[in-house]
């Protein structure tokens, strides 16, 4: 089977996730990797993967004409402007999430896609869990019958850096934006408004970068469903990643991976292990699925199972959520246009 050669584009921590699960992929090449930050540390981390061309010039991967699919793995703010290059070049793409900040950049790329024949695809990884696949395969096949109500929970074990939160465009842009495409993606349907609440109940200094820790978005859909996402930046045990739907037949729910099944029973109660650390151990598999997903796209000249239109919509989510918390009121999504 040729190979599909992938130049990567961020060496920072995502951008190292992907080279990690595209080294365990027999049929892909990772020919370069580009970062304009590239040190040392970086580079002798990438070079075990034997990695031809380390470089700090993304021009070198949009250049080389061997390479055929692009992971846009680096900063958000180069996100857009490197799938508008990457079109250009002809190379088929893999932006992680968002694809920007602002929706009239989003559109641009959707402009330039469908003039172009490239697999597109965005990284919502949640979406390749085993857990949250359960989940929609047993709501899609009416399991639990009509579904009512759905609830999505997703807690960080701890907040990350203020120097991060500056820059991640908020709690609503940067967190939820996954719980904004779970809730579309496990219903089938698209949300027609949400009222969001918030409070800064973890870290003051969070507060006063204009940024929110703690928040509750209430939502409903289209097709009738109602639910609610509730986020927060910590977690003092751990990775909470969980779901709980409610049909007209049953309900179902997703709990939390841990690293074994192991539960001690004695006299002083009932222990089990924590959740897994972080989202890197507990989508360790999500990130080599959505891979697969990406590469069968363009190996069979399909859609991406996950692009574009999900890529917008996830985002015209978050400011809806921003614009309710900032008047307090509930907000259509025909007011973000």
């Amino acid at each position: 089977m040729k190979k599909i050669i992938v130049g990567v584009l961020g060496a920072g921590r995502i951008g190292q996730v992907h080279v990690q699960a595209m080294h365990r992929t027999a049929r892909v090449e990772i020919k370069a990797v580009a970062d304009t930050y590239m040190n040392d540390s970086m580079a002798k981390k990438l070079s075990q993967y034997g990695i031809k061309n380390i470089t700090r010039n993304p021009k070198d991967i949009f250049d080389d004409e061997e390479i055929q699919a692009i992971f846009i793995c680096s900063s958000t703010e180069t996100h857009s402007e490197f799938s508008l290059q990457g079109i250009r070049a002809k190379k088929h793409i893999f932006c992680e999430k968002p694809v920007d900040m602002e929706l009239d950049k989003i559109k641009e790329v959707r402009k330039a896609l469908k003039k172009s024949p490239i697999v597109y695809q965005v990284g919502f990884n949640r979406r390749f869990d085993h857990n949250f696949i359960a989940a929609r395969k047993a709501i899609h096949s009416n399991k639990i019958g009509t579904l009512r109500m759905l609830r999505i929970t997703s807690r960080d074990p701890a907040p990350p850096t203020l120097s991060y939160i500056k820059e991640s465009g908020g709690l609503f842009m940067d967190m939820m934006i996954h719980d904004f495409d779970m809730a579309r993606f496990q219903t089938g349907s698209e949300v027609e408004g949400l009222h969001a609440i918030a409070a800064v109940l973890v870290d003051k200094e969070i507060g006063k970068l204009g940024d929110v820790d703690t928040a509750i978005v209430s939502f409903q859909c289209k097709n009738g469903t109602i639910g609610v996402i509730e986020n927060c930046r910590q977690a003092s045990y751990g990775y909470d990643q969980r779901l709980e739907a409610l049909g007209d037949k049953g309900s179902l729910c997703i709990g939390n991976d841990t690293e074994s099944r192991l539960e001690i029973s004695s006299n002083s109660g009932v222990l089990t292990e924590k959740p897994l650390p972080f989202f890197l151990e507990r989508y360790k598999e999500a990130y080599i699925l959505e891979q697969k997903h990406f590469f069968d796209a363009i190996v069979k000249k399909k859609p991406a199972p996950c692009g574009i239109e999900d890529g917008l919509e996830s985002v015209r989510l978050a400011y809806a959520a921003k614009l309710s918390l900032k008047e307090g009121r509930p907000v259509s999504m025909s007011e973000i246009q």
